[in-house]
């Protein structure tokens, strides 16, 4: 299998630097509490010197939303959406031990991060625009066609697995409790998101390892490395 972001992507956001990684032994049973806690302080932190919306990494996202035509306040990237409940509440809802340690890395870093079963994905996924003839199935069960051109995760059976970008994922390839094969995919647009994507995928990684019996695959890509093999 593999990911990819199509060369029209590449060509209208050549600032994009992406991680991938792709694990298999997943399972529901990880006890991630202390991690999240770590990542949970980083996030807090950083909170109380600013709002998110003042995050380089977010700003980015939102300029580019705007270059999507997104009104980037209706839509938000999902690391603004989480920076906005979490300094709110103060917590964020437990989901599965990998989604709620994804989602706290992404606090730490300010970046998206999405996690997809991989098993459920056809064939290679590729970001790229949509035709508007895609499926796409929401968490409560009904099937969308994503906008024309639309930025979308698109699959080989033209399955939508996210819809506008780092916007909304499917409740095709969420992550369960069977959940066993997985690609993390996180994507920044700030200036220093070179050196900060190699930070992340590499702390990813890292406590993928250190709570799962993984070895987790990994790649840095850009637009003169722009695949990942998996």
């Amino acid at each position: 299998m593999q990911f990819s972001h199509s060369d029209a992507i590449w060509q209208a956001f050549p600032e994009l630097r992406a991680g991938a990684l792709h694990a298999e032994g997943i399972h529901a049973d990880a006890d991630v509490e202390v991690a999240i806690a770590d990542f949970n302080a980083i996030a807090e932190a950083r909170l109380t010197q600013a709002q998110e919306g003042e995050f380089p990494e977010i700003q980015a996202w939102r300029r580019g939303f705007s270059r999507m035509g997104l009104k980037p306040t209706q839509y938000r990237c999902a690391s603004e959406a989480l920076l906005r409940r979490f300094r709110q509440e103060h917590a964020l809802p437990r989901l599965h031990p990998l989604i709620d340690l994804c989602n706290a890395i992404s606090l730490a870093f300010a970046i998206p991060v999405a996690v997809f079963d991989a098993e459920k994905i056809a064939g290679d996924l590729e970001v790229r625009r949509a035709r508007g003839d895609e499926t796409y199935l929401t968490f409560g069960g009904d099937s969308e066609h994503p906008e024309p051109d639309e930025v979308i995760f698109a699959d080989g059976a033209g399955n939508a697995h996210a819809r506008r970008w780092t916007n909304r994922q499917s409740g095709l390839s969420a992550v369960r409790e069977t959940t066993r094969s997985v690609l993390i995919v996180a994507e920044a647009l700030h200036v220093s998101a070179g050196e900060d994507m190699g930070k992340l995928v590499a702390v990813v990684a890292d406590v993928l390892a250190g709570h799962w019996p993984v070895a987790p695959k990994t790649a840095l890509l850009s637009v003169e490395s722009p695949r990942f093999e998996f």
